[in-house]
């Protein structure tokens, strides 16, 4: 319609545009009546053309309606066949609720008829025990009569007899199984012992608190001194060591507690004799060098100690304390020889009882590190406590502490490696010839025993042998019996623990002897 309504403007304006050229240009009818038949042509081939459009436009929309009809009956088909779907679940739900109710209830009446029967059964079961209640005490009471005990009574007695009889089994079973431990343990504590020692081999080195130092001549020695004696005083401020100049043909004496200031005092002697200047400023230069040079020396020593022994991941510090202790003696013993030692008796000692060998050798070298303070403050602390406190800031690990703090018993023993360490410690310092003792001091101690021994009553002698790691005493047998020599070396033992302070153990053998005598004629 909207294509007609066009064509028709479009003819009108032709037509006037036609009419207005015709009467522009004058022309006669009978071009009018051309332009009209012309006009009247248009208008119809428009009409015929808006006609045929119009069908066309009406076919169009028939097929789009059909098109959207034929997707709207789709549509409802799939929404149908998808409730018809649902209604099918619907169903099957309900069948399967209605069988499983059904199933219930059936399980209750059976559930139910079990209930009936086991009240049933609970009720002749309470019957039955109160029947045999009644027997029960029936039967008592006629035992009762019977044996004139009441039960109580005959409990108790059953009671104290089983109990006699257990303790009797329990002692006898005890006592054997002491005696078999004692045997094993006593044979594979000395079989350890032995293979221990005899696997570990080191030298002895014995030192005190003087060096000598040997001279090519007597000249050297008024050089040594100086003028009015302020060579050897210089000397002696910069190295805290005693020099000592007497008659001894071609030697000076270096005398001090300190082996690292002997050590350092005997090494800048050595170089300032060989330089051949000595005076004040270069003695101070030279015992400045020599110093670093015992540093230096100190931390090669530590490096090569626990390369030897296998002991890595040692702290610097730690190495440090290790290499000073070649400087340090105890009971004359050398301190880093003696911690070589204990660290081989562990580590051998703890592969034979299937323990970790490196951990035990660890702390058999680090045992003793507390015995080289570096503070005045340090040296009035236990040097076993100052040990594991250094090992414990250092990163050492808990059982290896607890072994250097624990090796003389001022703390508790943590781990089966603290024995260890304490046992190897007394094997390497307290053994015969380990050790050098102070000829005063040594005799003191054996007097010291003798006289624990004497302050018993009963005792008759008393005789400290075996550098004092036994002592003998011989009681009145008419004073002592044989119970109470063992009491006594119990007591005398316990006595010579509490009150003295010695290495290694100290064994007490207490004799008592009888005789008889008669003479004949």
């Amino acid at each position: 319609m909207e294509i007609t309504t066009i064509a028709i403007a479009l003819v009108g304006l032709v037509i006037g545009f036609i009419i207005a050229k015709v009467l522009e240009k004058g022309k006669a009818s009978k071009t009018v009546a051309s332009a009209k038949k012309e006009a009247s042509s248009i208008l119809k081939t428009a009409n015929i053309e808006g006609e045929n459009i119009k069908k066309d436009k009406i076919f169009q929309a028939k097929e789009k309606f059909l098109e959207l009809k034929a997707e709207h009956e789709k549509v409802i088909i799939n929404k149908e066949k998808k409730i018809a779907e649902s209604e099918k679940r619907t169903r099957d739900k309900e069948s399967q609720i209605s069988g499983e109710l059904a199933k219930n209830k059936k399980l209750n009446e059976q559930f139910e008829v079990k209930l009936k029967d086991l009240t049933h059964k609970s009720e002749l079961y309470d019957k039955k025990h109160s029947e045999l209640e009644k027997l029960h005490k029936s039967q008592v009471q006629q035992l009762e009569v019977i044996s004139g005990l009441s039960a109580e009574d005959a409990k108790e007695q059953l009671l104290e007899s089983l109990k006699e009889t257990a303790k009797t089994d329990a002692m006898a079973y005890l006592q054997s199984t002491i005696e078999d431990a004692k045997l094993t343990a006593q044979q594979e504590a000395r079989k350890i012992v032995i293979n221990t020692i005899q696997r570990i081999g080191t030298e002895e080195a014995v030192e005190n608190c003087v060096s000598v130092f040997n001279l090519e001549s007597d000249d050297v020695k008024g050089r040594i001194i100086g003028r009015e004696g302020r060579n050897i005083r210089a000397l002696e401020a910069a190295t805290g060591v005693e020099i000592i100049v007497d008659d001894t043909p071609e030697a000076i004496i270096l005398s001090c507690f300190d082996s690292v200031r002997r050590e350092v005092a005997r090494l800048s002697l050595h170089k300032l004799v060989t330089d051949g200047r000595i005076h004040p400023a270069r003695i101070e230069e030279v015992v400045q060098k020599t110093e670093k040079q015992i540093e230096q020396e100190i931390v090669e020593v530590g490096k090569r100690t626990v390369i030897d022994l296998g002991v890595h991941g040692l702290h610097p510090e730690l190495i440090k304390a290790v290499g000073r202790m070649k400087y340090r003696s105890s009971y004359g013993q050398n301190l880093l020889q003696h911690s070589r030692e204990v660290a081989k008796l562990c580590g051998v000692m703890a592969a034979e009882l299937g323990l970790n060998p490196k951990l035990a050798k660890r702390a058999g070298l680090l045992h003793d590190i507390g015995k080289v303070p570096n503070t005045e403050a340090e040296i009035e602390t236990p040097h076993a406590i100052l040990g594991m406190q250094w090992a414990e800031k250092y990163g050492e690990k808990p059982d290896v502490c607890n072994a250097i703090g624990a090796h003389h018993d001022e703390i508790e023993m943590k781990t089966l490696i603290s024995p260890i360490v304490q046992v190897c410690d007394a094997i390497s310092g307290a053994r015969p010839g380990a050790r050098r003792q102070v000829l005063d001091s040594y005799i003191q101690r054996l007097k010291d025993l003798e006289d624990i021994a004497f302050a018993f009553g009963g005792v008759q002698k008393a005789y400290a042998i075996q550098a004092g790691r036994e002592l003998r005493v011989i009681v009145e047998s008419e004073k002592v019996s044989d119970e109470k020599a063992a009491q006594l070396s119990f007591e005398i033992s316990q006595k010579i623990q509490t009150d003295m302070t010695y290495p290694g153990q100290v064994k007490v053998t207490v004799i008592r002897e009888t005789r008889s005598v008669n003479v004949a004629k």
